[in-house]
């Protein structure tokens, strides 16, 4: 079992992330904000000069490990762009996206992206959606908005893992984002005559925020391995990095606002943009607590197979 993403992949991200910091940066979400309607000419020419859209990530497991390492770079500027939905579209439905839906009232983070998309259950049941116009703001719903979806077929199961994980790639680099961010901030802000970083409480905070984010980057590998593998397990691997991650998103998003302090909530900072738009992620299609429980019912009585079981393995 190899979890590395391989050396192509790894500089596929870091060209990604070069690419969209020379198309505005945090600017991108910015006016974005402003005007939702602008969302697929913001992004959308970056991505295609990348030949991110030429990736069959079901297909090939290279370009799988390239959408998730593009994934990871579009959250690391909150990028306001569903890229991971796209990326995760179905080879077998005339759809340019797909998003794992929930609920009576399912909602996506769609609105002002004008394209064809599918939506899938945790069952596997299968939706082409219409996204209906949002009620409010950008600012106060970070794009999402109601949808309809109308059922096609129950064939999605195979689609649901991938549909799952690329998302968390995108929360993963916004969380990479988060804690470089407060460790920056820690390092140039002074207090008492000297900066916040020399503060033993500060580095215990840090450290712990950093440990999170190490332990969810190793699963999302894992998750994303037991995909290209094509492991019955597949689903709960996802779903167990959805878990691990959520809860790492709790505590680094809640790190980095303390050691901002009120500045971490203007706009002025980069965080501010940053947990605004994880939202999205974090609670859709279900948040916390749905997740457990999804991954409780799927699981049943014998538990995940784990990391360390297949290491232990080889």
């Amino acid at each position: 079992m190899t979890i590395e993403l391989s050396d192509e992949a790894q500089e596929f991200g870091k060209q990604a992330l070069r690419a969209l910091r020379a198309a505005g940066g945090d600017e991108l979400v910015q006016a974005a904000e402003s005007e939702p309607a602008r969302r697929h000419e913001l992004v959308a020419p970056v991505l295609d000069a990348l030949g991110a859209w030429d990736l069959e990530p079901r297909r090939d497991p290279e370009e799988l490990e390239a959408a998730a390492a593009l994934c990871r770079s579009a959250g690391y500027w909150a990028t306001p762009y569903p890229v991971a939905e796209r990326l995760a579209r179905p080879v077998d439905m005339d759809v340019d996206g797909l998003v794992v839906v929930a609920g009576d009232e399912p909602t996506a983070a769609l609105a002002g992206v004008d394209l064809r998309w599918a939506a899938v259950t945790l069952e596997g049941a299968r939706g082409e959606i219409t996204v209906l116009p949002s009620a409010e703001s950008a600012r106060y719903s970070a794009f999402t908005t109601g949808v309809r979806v109308r059922p096609v077929d129950t064939e999605g199961a195979a689609d649901v893992a991938l549909a799952l994980v690329l998302p968390c790639w995108t929360l993963l680099g916004m969380l990479d984002r988060a804690v470089e961010s407060a460790r920056e901030h820690v390092l140039v802000r002074e207090q008492f005559g000297k900066p916040l970083a020399e503060f033993q409480s500060v580095q215990f905070q840090l450290t712990d925020a950093e440990v999170d984010r190490r332990g969810v980057d190793m699963l999302a590998r894992y998750a994303l391995w037991s995909i290209q593998a094509g492991r019955e397990d597949a689903l709960i691997d996802a779903l167990s990095l959805r878990s691990a991650i959520l809860d790492a998103a709790d505590t680094i998003f809640r790190t980095a606002h303390q050691l901002h302090g009120a500045t971490g909530f203007c706009d002025e900072t980069p965080l501010s943009w940053l947990s605004r738009y994880s939202l999205p992620l974090r609670r859709l299609p279900f948040a916390s607590i749905g997740t457990d429980e999804a991954l409780a019912a799927h699981m049943g009585r014998r538990g995940p197979a784990g990391l360390f079981t297949e290491i232990g393995g080889v």
